[in-house]
């Protein structure tokens, strides 16, 4: 007989997935019109998940606002939420500020780099018109204010929201609403409450039973990318990948840590309740489907209480856009270096506030989406972005993944920050 536990670890070890993912690479590169036809299977299984993840999120979060209403410390606890946020989103911009001036991607490329981002774009880069579309003024992107943002966080109609996927019009609605239920007297409320938390727990049923595929599921989708695209962009863009990928890495290392350092847990014991959530960010890179794993490793493995993490890692899943910030910040300073403009403090600080801004508008967004709102920072510092958008878009699945990652395990350490600690066994 199968043993489902061990079955579990092992498809959640980082190095199947890893293993999972050179295989499928390898496999898109020997055999791409074979890759190509994998592709499917991928993107049938990041729909199954995404299903789930609505309803798991608005279930989770009203019935954990109307538990902790009657616990009481509704109060404080969301004044932590705010500084721990904050405090978030502005250290990860500096991460990404500190690591790109140092490690200055794009500054200094060869010619054959040049030549090949000439191709990406869309012409020779010996040619003038190469010239006007790298060196040109492009039309200015529109900048998106916070009025704008904040006009579209309201849902207008909570059932088109759901339809069409809006997580952050959904959790504003979860939140408002769970707030009037924990006004509700109990001998009312008690029966919704309870509806709630049997769909919480039968998505989170759902998405486990979703986990045992996942090798498979990451070969083909990665055998799919791989056939796509090819090795030419990543070539081409390789220095600014590895800048996001040493920003993305001291990231992940702070996170872990203070998620070991918050927990009674050892470090072993620490990597190991990550793992999953680590495996899934990567297989999906849909930060939405990763909830309830992260609640999982948090309150199962690590002994955070519940109805906080309950509440909390939908909350900051939406809200604490760590990665995209993360992203923004590199991906603009890139463009300024690759275009030879130099950033003072004021500029630095504009790329910051920019970014968490963007960020924060990203909720939601995945892919094309994503990657454009690089041209939101970058107008706000006069830098064109259209003639590099392509070149991003290009090596955008393996950014993807960084991004997912750091705003997984980054928001499970913010999580651990405002919970209590868990008492030591």
């Amino acid at each position: 007989m199968i043993n489902l536990k061990k079955l579990y670890a092992f498809v959640l070890n980082p190095w199947v997935v890893i293993g999972s993912l050179s295989a499928g690479f390898a496999l898109g590169l020997a055999l791409p019109s074979v890759g190509m036809r994998l592709g499917f299977i991928g993107d049938l299984y990041v729909d199954l998940l995404k299903m789930i993840a609505l309803p798991f999120m608005v279930s989770a979060v009203i019935f954990s606002l109307h538990r902790l209403f009657r616990e009481g410390g509704a109060g404080g606890l969301m004044a932590r939420v705010a500084v721990v946020f904050a405090v978030f989103s502005v250290s990860i911009a500096m991460l990404g500020v500190v690591t790109l001036l140092l490690m200055k991607p794009g500054e200094n490329l060869s010619p054959e780099t040049m030549q090949t981002f000439g191709k990406i774009v869309g012409n020779d880069l010996s040619s003038s018109d190469t010239v006007m579309s790298l060196q040109g003024v492009d039309a200015p992107v529109k900048a998106v204010s916070f009025t704008e943002v904040l006009v579209s966080l309201v849902p207008s109609n909570i059932f088109a929201a759901l339809a069409s996927g809006d997580t952050l019009k959904a959790l504003v609605f979860a939140l408002l609403f769970g707030f009037a239920v924990g006004q509700v007297p109990s001998r009312v409320s008690d029966g919704l409450t309870q509806t709630l938390e049997t769909v919480y727990h039968a998505c989170q049923t759902l998405m486990r039973w979703l986990n045992y595929p996942l090798p498979i599921i990451l070969f083909c989708m990665s055998a799919a990318q791989m056939a796509k695209t090819g090795l030419g962009p990543l070539q081409a863009m390789a220095q600014f990948v590895l800048a996001f990928f040493v920003a993305s890495l001291l990231a992940l290392v702070i996170s872990t840590v203070i998620v070991w350092k918050r927990s009674h847990a050892t470090l072993g014991q620490t990597l190991d309740a990550l793992r999953g959530p680590f495996a899934l960010a990567l297989a999906t890179r849909s930060s939405a489907t990763c909830m309830p794993i992260m609640i999982e490793s948090l309150a199962d493995r690590l002994g955070f209480a519940r109805s906080r993490v309950e509440l909390l890692v939908p909350l900051s899943v939406s809200l604490l856009r760590i990665g995209p910030v993360l992203y923004y910040v590199a991906a603009t300073l890139f463009i300024a270096q690759l275009y030879g403009k130099s950033l003072g403090l004021t500029e630095l600080a504009v790329v910051l506030s920019a970014s968490i801004l963007a960020g924060f508008a990203s909720a939601g967004m995945t892919g094309l989406l994503t990657v454009s709102l690089v041209g939101l920072t970058c107008s706000y510092l006069g830098l064109p972005f259209e003639a590099a958008f392509i070149l991003f878009l290009a090596v955008d699945p393996i950014a993807d993944m960084l991004r997912t990652l750091v705003l997984v395990i980054g928001n499970n350490a913010a999580v651990a920050l405002i919970c209590p600690r868990p008492v030591k066994a």
